[in-house]
């Protein structure tokens, strides 16, 4: 079975396309980064770092202008500031919206491009790595089981039944992500998850936080933030 991978460089994509290559053979797996728009371009560089230590088939592609009329705080022509607080604290301004660096519909995009790649390439199955503490609170319903369940069926239809997708983790909080990928050796230390593009990451945002309480919660440092302050 061939698979292709949708990989952002970040805690979760790895993990997935590192289950992938156990699975399936890294002859086997295909990654796929999307640019978007967002505001730096380090995650691509940590998803290149990524896939050159798996030896896996890499693919680019760069969807930057259908997210152009959104004023997600994520993407580099916002003028919206990212949000420094979890993403608990945000919700509860939101009034049960999607949190500010939701970028609409963009794993829905997502996917439909890896399904044109993946039938292309002769993939059976697409990866990705949604987990449930990100659909927790309606903060990316684009991460949701009914999300993936409807994206699925989709895919599973309109490629006349010879592609699905998955999301491993979709019923797993970030810390058995992270528990997964620790178990598997991931490469923890060239990935990037920041939303910010600065030389370390900023430790303030939502997604440095979630990151950093993953892996306090499977007692060790994260190897990212080790390798930043040795550097």
């Amino acid at each position: 079975m061939r698979v292709l991978v949708l990989t952002s460089g970040g805690v979760d994509s790895t993990t997935c396309l590192a289950l992938a290559v156990h699975k399936y053979g890294k002859e086997n797996v295909t990654a796929l980064s999307v640019f978007y728009g967002q505001k730096h371009e380090k995650e691509i560089a940590a998803a290149k770092a990524v896939t050159d230590y798996y030896g896996v088939d890499y693919l680019t592609l760069d969807l930057t202008d259908i997210f152009s009329f959104s004023n997600s705080s994520l993407l580099s022509h916002s003028e919206e500031k990212i949000p420094e607080e979890s993403y608990a604290d945000q919700l509860k301004k939101t009034d049960g919206k999607p949190v500010s660096t939701y970028v609409p519909f963009r794993n829905g995009l997502f996917l439909s491009s890896a399904a044109a790649i993946a039938l292309s390439k002769g993939c059976s199955l697409i990866y990705y790595g949604a987990h449930s503490d990100d659909a927790a609170g309606n903060a990316y319903p684009d991460c949701s089981e009914a999300f993936n369940t409807a994206m699925n069926t989709a895919i599973w239809e309109g490629s006349g039944h010879q592609l699905k997708i998955e999301a491993p983790f979709i019923h797993l909080p970030k810390k058995e992500v992270v528990k997964t990928g620790l178990a598997l050796n991931v490469p923890y230390e060239l990935t990037w998850s920041c939303y910010e593009g600065k030389e370390t990451p900023c430790g303030k945002c939502g997604t440095c936080i979630d990151r950093r309480q993953a892996f306090l919660a499977n007692g060790v440092e994260d190897p990212a933030l080790s390798k930043t302050a040795g550097a």
